[in-house]
Order: C-alpha cells, then sequence, then structure tokens
C-alpha cells in the first residue's frame, strides 16, 4: 500500500523518534511505499490563518495553502500518525495539521450542509503510536481524547471504512529499556502486518 506515515515531534533523540524510525523501517521492509512527513523537519506551519478560516468552507480554494499535503493524503491508502501525547491532547503541531488538512473537499463533504458525507473513504488502514507520561488509568480518567480523536473522528471521516487502530506506550515517565523494547518490537509487527 501506499503510507503516508504523519510523525510530530521536536526532538531527534526522543523515544518518539525511535518509534517512528521503527514505523517506517517496517513499512518499507513490508514492502510498503513510504510516504514520511516529519511536521517539524518540514516546517509545517500549525496555525489557521484568518483567511484560511474565512475561506475554510469554499471548495474551490481552501486547499491551496496546504495543497502539497492534501496532495500527499489523498494519494494515500494508509495513514500511521506518529506523536507523543501532550496535557491529554494531540501535539499542537498535529492538530494544527488537522485544522488545516482535514478541511471540507478533503476529509468531507459538505456540499448539502444537512447531510455532511465523509471523503477519506479511500483510506483502508488508519494507525496511531504514541506515548503517555502518564498510566493509562489517568488517560481513561481524562477521557483520554487523542484516542477518540484517532479511533472515533478519523472513523466518521473514513465512512467507517478504515480499519483503525492505536498503539500506545503508557508512563513513560518511569519506562524502561525492557519496556521501550518491547514497545519497539510490538509497532514493528504492526506495522509488517498493515
Amino acid at each position: 500500500m501506499r503510507v503516508l506515515v504523519i510523525y510530530c515531534h521536536p526532538v531527534e533523540t526522543s523515544f518518539n523518534a525511535a518509534v517512528h524510525a521503527r514505523v517506517v523501517d517496517s513499512l518499507r521492509a513490508a514492502g510498503h511505499t513510504v510516504d514520511d512527513c516529519d511536521l517539524y523537519a518540514e516546517g509545517f506551519n500549525p496555525v489557521l490563518s484568518r483567511e484560511e478560516r474565512l475561506n475554510y468552507h469554499d471548495t474551490a480554494v481552501n486547499q491551496a495553502p496546504v495543497q502539497s499535503y492534501v496532495d500527499r493524503l489523498q494519494a494515500a491508502q494508509a495513514l500511521v500518525l506518529v506523536f507523543p501525547v501532550w496535557c491529554f491532547g494531540l501535539p499542537a503541531m498535529l492538530k494544527g495539521w488537522f485544522d488545516r488538512v482535514l478541511m471540507p473537499g478533503v476529509a468531507f463533504d459538505i456540499s448539502d450542509p444537512a447531510n455532511v458525507r465523509p471523503a477519506l473513504t479511500h483510506l483502508k488502514r488508519i494507525t496511531a503510536v504514541t506515548t503517555y507520561g502518564r498510566p493509562r488509568w489517568t488517560a481513561l480518567l481524562m477521557g483520554d481524547p487523542p484516542r477518540k480523536v484517532i479511533t472515533r473522528y478519523l472513523r466518521v471521516l473514513s465512512g467507517g471504512r478504515a480499519k483503525i487502530t492505536y498503539h500506545a506506550h503508557y508512563h513513560m515517565n518511569v519506562s524502561t529499556d525492557a519496556t521501550r523494547a518491547a514497545h519497539l518490537e510490538k509497532v514493528a509487527e504492526v506495522m509488517k502486518g498493515l
């Protein structure tokens, strides 16, 4: 498959960087074509401008500021998101990618506002690989917004057609070499089976 990997972490020596490398290597080893999008390295601007918001519903012009990202998403058959959970949410950079790229005419069709239709129906798989600083119970107590964005919102945008999985390493604050190694192996297996 053609897989778009969206990676979001600013530190090249982080565990997330190691996870990202394992994701990309494992996908390529499995024979997938990978479009590796490192939002920080590419200098993606996460800020939705005033003009973009004013043009948000105008599908004739709304894609222009982020056309290359739209093209990459529309060419993909699978989407893999690699990111840390910060303050029980998506990192601002990734949230900005959602805000600016998952727009009318790309992620959903609003030509009939009373009957909004999904437009990411070409995606066969959506997978998130993430880390949390806190234990799972804390994420559950907070409602785990990142998990819901991936497993619910993206499911709606794919029309329920994409198989969606979510793989998290919890409690990074007390992780060990062994727990991190186990997570990397799990990630490799998931990507090989994509």
